[in-house]
């Protein structure tokens, strides 16, 4: 997508580096930041330098890819083993993180030769780029036939091109709704505490791509909602279960719930390598808890240009920090993949899983 008037991906691979957008500086400072080796690449995951379920999906993938560049032949296929354990242990609730590392990994198990097995991590971590990439283009054209003209929309947390390789996947119907279709729309995106990835993330894309919008506290969606105010709702997803419950940033269950009340659409917005077979329900979704000082500090930019963290909270207080929330499918008005819209129900999943060709 844009920045100042360039374009650019989430994550790419220059040989052995792979270079990616640093998500922490954003909006006020954009950078691209360079990782050359494992302990890096964890660190950039677990620390949100690189967020959003596609994007550490790609990482995970490019992160196998490095692996295979820099180890000794010796012990080659041990270390793509323990690379790709230490990645799984990055994030827990993201499926894509898993999508993308099996996707490389199990390509080389069929490779008897290292040289082989080098080029073959390479080419698939490409490929599972491109075809995130993709399928969030493809999410963007199915979605935007439900928007209709000078239509309000919601969204929550960031779900655009910075959560994926490109286009995103809640943003992107609204992306292809402007770009396509010449559709006038207004943004209402939730600031989504505690680490505003909406008033950092979203609206800096939507300045990038004039779209108009404002910056709402996450507590006023559900006033807009009862005001008519708001007459669609598209959402990403981290993890989607079998019966088509759906793990995503928390306050999306709220909203989920609220817009049920009031009768607006409520759309989840994913690739289908979000999808989690073996998870039978919402249930089953493992829930992350991070850092209690990600809700004890902000980090933003003084009026002398300086970007710095401030405790807003009482020194003695603590807080629980709970990453992400499970919103059940009867909340759901539909599920927006690659391969179409589809309700947000068991069978709705399977028919989607059921489309899926093996690559």
């Amino acid at each position: 997508m844009r920045v100042k008037d360039k374009q650019y991906r989430t994550i790419w691979m220059d040989k052995t580096i792979i270079r990616l957008i640093n998500q922490m500086l954003l909006p006020h400072k954009f950078e691209i930041v360079d990782v050359k080796k494992l302990q890096e690449l964890k660190l950039a995951i677990n620390n949100m330098t690189i967020r959003g379920a596609g994007a550490i999906g790609a990482a995970g993938a490019f992160g196998i890819a490095q692996a295979a560049m820099l180890s000794n032949d010796k012990d080659f296929f041990d270390n793509l083993t323990d690379a790709a354990t230490q990645l799984r242990k990055t994030r827990p609730t993201a499926q894509n993180l898993f999508t993308g590392i099996d996707f490389v990994l199990n390509a080389l198990k069929k490779e008897s030769k290292v040289s082989l097995a080098r080029e073959t991590a390479v080419r698939r971590a490409n490929l599972y780029a491109d075809m995130d990439a993709s399928a969030c283009k493809k999410i963007g054209e199915f979605g935007a036939g439900l928007i209709k003209d000078n239509a309000k929309v919601s969204t929550h947390c960031n779900a655009g091109w910075l959560a994926f390789v490109d286009w995103g996947s809640a943003l992107s119907p609204v992306y292809y709704a402007v770009k396509e279709q010449n559709k006038n729309l207004f943004v209402y995106v939730d600031e989504t505490r505690p680490r505003c990835q909406g008033a950092n993330l979203t609206a800096w894309e939507l300045v990038n791509e004039n779209i108009p919008h404002l910056i709402i506290a996450d507590n006023v969606t559900g006033a807009l909602m009862y005001q008519k105010k708001i007459d669609i709702v598209f959402v990403g997803a981290d993890r989607i279960a079998r019966n088509g419950d759906i793990a995503n940033k928390i306050g999306t269950y709220s909203s989920a719930v609220v817009a049920h009340d009031n009768n607006i659409p409520f759309y989840v917005a994913a690739p289908v390598s979000t999808i989690d077979a073996n998870c039978p329900s919402g249930d089953n979704i493992p829930i992350e808890e991070r850092d209690e000082n990600e809700i004890l500090y902000v980090q933003g930019k003084d009026d002398a240009g300086a970007i710095s963290r401030v405790r807003i909270s009482p020194e003695g207080s603590h807080a629980l920090n709970i990453g992400f929330d499970v919103t059940p499918a009867k909340y759901i008005t539909g599920i927006i993949t690659e391969m179409g819209i589809y309700p947000a129900s068991y069978d709705g999943v399977t028919q989607i899983l059921s489309k899926v060709k093996k690559v």
